[in-house]
């Protein structure tokens, strides 16, 4: 067994990593963090990523911290959370502060506007293929493929708030389960 604070370490060199080399947000980064916690070193199994993955994106805060918290947690207790936590966010802190230091000399040289509206497509692009993935894990197929279309629809076209998403996703997740329960009582 390794020592704890190597263990420690491990958990804030891979959220670090993973923090630092992501771009395009906590959703570009959501894959990664299945890659390594769940594939590379078996901190969790699929099913019990793509739970913690749920509870995640329906708390309040940024979607990749909340699951490194998660993940720290369930590796390490509450340091864990914090060494995890610190790693995902420190490179993100470090790049804005560099940027908010040097930005202002440069923000209005046309080469570093056109930079920036050539990185937009590809950070679409980070966060879209990802979902690809998740939807396999979270074993969407193509009978019940309706359910994130008609979320996005309704979010998208209709204006339904995502909390009035979450509350009826809860609700029919209960009814569901309650339904399956009594199927297998009978």
């Amino acid at each position: 067994m390794k020592p704890i604070f190597k263990q420690y370490w491990e958990l804030f060199l891979v959220f670090f990593k993973i923090g630092a080399f992501t771009f395009g947000g906590g959703y570009a980064m959501v894959p990664l963090i299945r890659n390594e916690v769940v594939k590379k070193k078996n901190w969790l199994d699929d099913e019990e990523f793509m739970d913690m993955l749920a509870i995640a994106q329906s708390m309040p805060g940024p979607i990749a911290l909340n699951t490194s918290l998660f993940v720290g947690n369930k590796r390490m207790g509450f340091k864990g959370s914090l060494f995890s936590g610190l790693g995902i966010i420190l490179p993100s802190f470090l790049v804005i502060l560099l940027i908010a230091i040097f930005f202002v000399q440069f923000k209005d040289n046309p080469v570093v506007e056109r930079i920036f509206k050539g990185i937009r497509p590809a950070v679409v692009a980070l966060i879209a293929a990802p979902l690809l993935g998740l939807g396999r894990s979270a074993r969407i197929s193509l009978k019940n493929v309706w359910i994130p279309v008609a979320v996005a629809l309704s979010v998208s076209l209709a204006g339904v708030s995502p909390v009035y998403i979450v509350l009826a996703a809860i609700l029919l997740g209960i009814l569901h389960f309650a339904h399956v329960k009594r199927k297998i009582k009978s």
